[in-house]
C-alpha cells in the first residue's frame, strides 16, 4: 500500500456507506412506490385514429367499449348512440363512415365525447373533459384480449342456431368480379380468413373489420327478435373467463365439404398432369376423417382453402403456394403448419419430451420415420393415386397398420440396472428401469400419434438407447460413451455427461420434480469416508 492513498480510500468507503443508509432512510430521495396493480381488461380499445394523419402529439386513448356500453343502455339507448349505419349495418369507427382529414375526425371525438360526458354527469360522476385526463403517460388498466376464433365447437353452435342448420349463406360468401357483389357459392364454403387478412386489401375489409361488422350486426338483430343471441360485448367474445365457459366438450356431427375419408397425398393437382408422374417414394395414405378429430378446425392444415395441398404447393412449387413445393410443405420440421412440423410439436408434451429430448439426435430413427407414413404397399405411380379407386387402396392400408401399445413382455424388462460409472466417489445407482418403462408406457396409452408412429416393441426403448436399432437387448451405454468424451466428436459425451444430459434432460421435460433436491446426493448415495 503506496503512502498518502490510505485517506482518499478511507473517504470513498465512508461516501458509500452514508449512501446505502441514505438510501435506506429515504433521506437522499423517495422511495419507490409500489407499482399500481393495473385493472384487467378484454374491452380495451386504443383511439390512435390521428396516427393516420401523422405523428400523434399526446399519447393515444384508452377507451373501456364495455363500460360506455353498459352506460348508453341505462340511458335507454343503443349502439347507434356512437355508431352509425351503412347499407343497414353499423360502421364500427366512432360517428362516421370513414376518416376525410386529421381536423375533421378530431372534432368529431373531441365535441362528441366531451358533450356526453357534460350532459350526462350523474352525482358528481363525469366522464373526462380535458385534455390530460383521456390522453393519459399511463395506462391504469392492462388489455387480457384473446383472439375469438371460430372453431368447429362454434361453428355448429351457429350452423344448428340457423333454419335447420342449412343456412350457410348467412356468414360464407364469394365475390362476383363481374357483377360486382357478394353471392353464396354453395360447396366452396370456406374460412372468412382466407379473403378477408389482416389489412383491408382493395375492396376486403380486413378481417377484424369484417368480423365485428357481421358478427356483431348478427347478434343484435337476433336479440331484437327476442330470441337467444352471441353477445354484443368486448368480454363475451375476448375475455379469457368467457371463452374458457364454453362448452366444447360435446360430441359433434363431421362438417361436410365433400371431403373423403381417407385418401392419398396427391403430388399434382390434375389428372392430366399424372400421366408420366413416378413418385420417388409410396404414396402416402392419409386418414382425413381421424385428423378433423385432431383438430378444431379445418385451418390447422388447410391455411390457404379448402382444397388439395397439390392446388398451391405443386411438386416444383408456384406462386400461389409461396413457392413452398409439395416436399417442403409435407417435411418442414420447424413449420406446424408441415406434416413433419406439426407431428414435432406434438412430441414437447411432458409424456412425449423425455424421449424426443432435442439435445439427443436419434440418426437411427430417419428411414423407420419415412416409412411410417411411406408404407410398403403403396402406388409409386402417381396416375394410381388420382382414381376414386384410390380412397378405398388408402383405407385398406390405414386398416391393415398395427397399432403398437406397448413393449416387450415384463420378464424381458430387467426391473433394475446398476449404474456403476461414478462408484469411486458415491455408491452405485439402482435405476428402477422396469417402473420407469411401465410410466412411460402408461404415458402414451391413448395418445393416438404413438400408437401410429412407434412402429416397434423396442421403439420405447430407443428415447434412451437412441443410436441403436431396436432391440430386446440393446447395447450399454459404455459402448457408444467412452468414460473421457471424443475430442474429435464433440456432440458425443462422455459417459457420465451422457447419464447426466438424457437423465436430468428428461426429468426437467417431463416436468418430473424427483430428485428432490438437485445435488448429486439426490441420485448418489455419498460413500462413507472412513
Amino acid at each position: 500500500m503506496e503512502k498518502g492513498k490510505t485517506p482518499f480510500r478511507w473517504i470513498g468507503t465512508i461516501a458509500v456507506l452514508i449512501s446505502i443508509l441514505f438510501a435506506a432512510s429515504g433521506i437522499c430521495g423517495e422511495t419507490k412506490k409500489p407499482a399500481l396493480a393495473l385493472d384487467p381488461r378484454a374491452d380495451m380499445v386504443t383511439i390512435d385514429k390521428m396516427a393516420a394523419f401523422g405523428a400523434l402529439e399526446r399519447p393515444a386513448v384508452v377507451f373501456l367499449h364495455d363500460r360506455h356500453t353498459e352506460a348508453v343502455k341505462k340511458m335507454g339507448k343503443d349502439c347507434t348512440a356512437c355508431h352509425l349505419s351503412e347499407n343497414k349495418r353499423l360502421v364500427p369507427i366512432y360517428k362516421r363512415v370513414k376518416d376525410t382529414d386529421k381536423q375533421t375526425t378530431m372534432d368529431i371525438y373531441h365535441n362528441n365525447c366531451i358533450a356526453c360526458h357534460k350532459d350526462n354527469a350523474v352525482d358528481g360522476r363525469r366522464g373526462p373533459q380535458e385534455c390530460a385526463e383521456c390522453h393519459l403517460e399511463t395506462a391504469k388498466t392492462v388489455s387480457i384480449r384473446q383472439p375469438a376464433g371460430m372453431d368447429k365447437f362454434l361453428h355448429y353452435r351457429h350452423a344448428k342456431s340457423q333454419e335447420k342448420g342449412q343456412k350457410c349463406a348467412t356468414c360464407h360468401h364469394a365475390y362476383d368480379d363481374k357483377a360486382k357483389k357478394l353471392f353464396y357459392d354453395e360447396g366452396k364454403e370456406g374460412s372468412c380468413r382466407y379473403c378477408h387478412e389482416a389489412k383491408t386489401v382493395e375492396n376486403r375489409v380486413a378481417m377484424r373489420q369484417a368480423s365485428h361488422l357481421a358478427c356483431i350486426d348478427c347478434h343484435r338483430k337476433t336479440i331484437e327478435q327476442k330470441k337467444d343471441a352471441g353477445p354484443i360485448q368486448c368480454a363475451g367474445c375476448h375475455d379469457p373467463k368467457a371463452q374458457a365457459g364454453l362448452d366444447r366438450g360435446m360430441q359433434l356431427p363431421r362438417m361436410k365439404r365433400n371431403q373423403p375419408d381417407n385418401v392419398f397425398v396427391k403430388a399434382i393437382a390434375a389428372q392430366a398432369d399424372a400421366k408420366n408422374v413416378k413418385l420417388g417414394m409410396n404414396a402416402v395414405a392419409f386418414s382425413h376423417k381421424n385428423h378433423e378429430g385432431y383438430n378444431n378446425s379445418c385451418r390447422v392444415c388447410h391455411h390457404a382453402s379448402l382444397s388439395a395441398c397439390s392446388d398451391c404447393h405443386t411438386v416444383d412449387g408456384k406462386k400461389e403456394g409461396n413457392f413452398v413445393n409439395l416436399g417442403q410443405s409435407m417435411h418442414q420440421i420447424q413449420n406446424e403448419a408441415s406434416c413433419v412440423g406439426c407431428h414435432t410439436q406434438k412430441q414437447s408434451a411432458p409424456e412425449c419430451a423425455g424421449c424426443h429430448t432435442a439435445a439427443i439426435s436419434k440418426s437411427s430413427l430417419k428411414e423407420a420415420s419415412c416409412l411410417s407414413c411411406h408404407t410398403k404397399g403403396a402406388p409409386t405411380d402417381a396416375a394410381a393415386i388420382m382414381t376414386k379407386a384410390s380412397q378405398t387402396m388408402a383405407a385398406e392400408i390405414l386398416k391393415a397398420r398395427s397399432a403398437v401399445v406397448g413393449t416387450y413382455a415384463v420378464a424381458d424388462i430387467p426391473e433394475e440396472v446398476i449404474i456403476k460409472a461414478m462408484s469411486k466417489t458415491y455408491e452405485p445407482v439402482k435405476f428402477p428401469h422396469r417402473k420407469v418403462v411401465q410410466k412411460l408406457i402408461a404415458n402414451i396409452a391413448d395418445n393416438q400419434l404413438a400408437r401410429s408412429f412407434h412402429r416397434d416393441k423396442g421403439t420405447l426403448c430407443m428415447g434412451c438407447h437412441h443410436n441403436s436399432p431396436a432391440a430386446k437387448n440393446p447395447p450399454r451405454c459404455g459402448s457408444c460413451h467412452g468414460k473421457p468424451f471424443e475430442a474429435k466428436n464433440m456432440s458425443k459425451p462422455g459417459l457420465m455427461g451422457a447419464y447426466h444430459q438424457q437423465c436430468l434432460g428428461c426429468h426437467d421435460a417431463m416436468g418430473i420434480v424427483k430428485p428432490n433436491n438437485r445435488d448429486c446426493t439426490g441420485c448418489h448415495i455419498e460413500k462413507k469416508q472412513w
